[in-house]
Parts: structure tokens; sequence; C-alpha cells
């Protein structure tokens, strides 16, 4: 294969590598017609979205058995995660990795579905639909007999929870993944805390108690009380719980024969830089194009 041949229909078209491969191949070389093939293809439309910011979408959960998956798919507008084909997607999406032993996203990626791989599916939904469309992140989770998978999606697929929970019952995981999508802990359990964050964290918090003029033996302790509430702020087993703040979520679950392995919470385009519209300005583009 000719790689200039490749690299100058990539650079014309805008599409993968890959995908500019096929293309010259079904089309015998000849570059103006594997250009076409890729616009029949909407691959060359889908790349020239690549570089937009896709931050809205959905997450969502699916489970069978003792296998589930969370994952979280981005689109450009609100509008679009709405729509019932984008929806549909998603959940052909989540089906074909729960029947996979994908860990990475490129793994994911390459698996097989009815478009060919999830990433020609990707690349046909965003041509279809006309905005960027991106697979952002999943986690698989297997369970055994005696442990019992959680789950909760709130406002339609925003924030998603998945917990794992040893003993106890569905019903005691579910309130597990309710309550992290209320409170948005960072980790399970104190030791799971990084001692970089920790370390930084106690820093600032002695720093604050010096400059209240505390001595350095006072100043430790207010250091050690804070940490304690600290902990509550970040991790799941530490925080009061939201259906009875008398216990904490790591003694509601050990009350009824639990314990904690994993919780998994996604919500939609977290971290991520947000689009910012103007609707002045798009109308006046589209007046001048």
């Amino acid at each position: 294969m000719n790689t200039s041949l490749i690299r100058e229909l990539r650079d014309m078209s805008g599409a993968g590598m890959m995908d500019c491969k096929k293309a010259l191949e079904e089309s015998g070389n000849d570059i103006k017609k594997a250009a076409e093939w890729l616009r029949e293809k909407g691959i060359a439309k889908a790349a020239k979205k690549a570089d937009r910011i896709a931050a809205e979408g959905l997450s969502t959960i699916e489970i069978d058995g003792n296998k589930a998956v969370i994952l979280e798919v981005n689109c450009e507008t609100d509008f679009v995660a709405k729509n019932e084909k984008f929806q549909s997607f998603l959940k052909d999406v989540a089906k074909t990795i729960l029947n996979s032993n994908a860990k990475t996203n490129e793994e994911a990626l390459a698996l097989s579905c009815k478009e060919g791989t999830l990433n020609d599916y990707v690349t046909n939904m965003t041509a279809t639909i006309g905005e960027k469309i991106s697979f952002r992140r999943f986690t698989l989770l297997e369970k055994n007999d005696d442990e019992h998978f959680g789950a909760y999606i709130h406002m339609g697929g925003k924030i998603s929870v998945l917990s794992l929970i040893k003993g106890a019952s569905c019903d005691v995981a579910k309130d597990v993944c309710m309550h992290a999508a209320a409170m948005r802990p960072e980790y399970v359990s104190k030791d799971q805390v990084p001692s970089e964050q920790l370390e930084h964290e106690k820093k600032i918090l002695t720093e604050q108690a010096m400059a209240e003029g505390k001595p350095a033996n006072i100043a430790e302790k207010m250091v050690m009380g804070r940490i304690s509430k600290y902990y509550k702020e970040i991790c799941l087993e530490e925080q009061d719980f939201v259906k009875d703040n008398s216990v904490t979520v790591g003694k509601y679950v050990s009350n009824n024969g639990g314990k904690i392995i994993d919780v998994i919470r996604y919500e939609v385009g977290e971290g991520m830089e947000k689009r910012q519209d103007n609707f002045a300005e798009e109308v006046k583009a589209q007046m001048n194009s």
C-alpha cells in the first residue's frame, strides 16, 4: 500500500489512517474515488467534527447475571442526548461491551457489532446525527454468587452509579448507589486516599491552624480532627448515610451483613471542557455561509 497516498487522502478528508487505507483498497488506489467512498460512508463528515467539544451525553448501566457494565458516551448538545436514536445506540454499546472482556477503550472500540466495530458505529452515528459522538469511558465488573450489584441512574442518565457489595442485598447495594449519586464521594474507603493527597491536605490544615496562632501541639490535634472531617467529605464509608444520618454508609452496610467492594460513579461531562454556544454568532455564520 502506498503510504504517501494514504497520507494525502488523510490530509484531504481528515479521516483516520485505517479508514483511508480501506477507502483506497475499495477504490483501486484512485484517490478521488477513495475520497468519494469516505463521503458516502459518512467518515469524512464525521472526521470534520473530531475537534469539536462533546461534553453532553448520557451514562448507563447494563447488568446480566454476574456481569455489569457502566459507561458514558458523549455528544455536543443535550438535545441529541434526548434523541431516541442516540439512546438506542448507547444501549447497543453497553450490551456489546457487557458481552466482552474488554479492559481498555481501545479494546472496546475494536469489538464487533452490527455496524462492523464499535468504532465504526461511533463514526456512523456522528455522520447520521450530525454531531460529534465520542465513547468516553466504561467499567466492567464481575461478581461472585454471594455478592450483589446495585444500580442507580439519575436524571435519565446524567449520573449513573454501579455498586458491588459482598453479602447484604440488592436493596442495600442500590441504597449505596443513591447515596453516592447525591454525595459524590471520591473514594470508597480511607485506605484508598493517595498518601500524597492526604499529606497535601494535612499541610494546608496545619498552615491554617498555625495562622490562627495555635501552638504546635494544639495545631496537631486540630489537624487530626479536621482530617476526620475531610475523610467524611471524600470517602463513601465515612459519610453520614443520607437515609439515616445516625450511621455512616459503611456502618449501614455492615449492619445489614455486607461489605462494600466497589462503587463507580459517572457524571456526564465531569472534568471536561464545556461547549459555549453563542446563538447570535451561529445565526450570523449561517446567514453568511
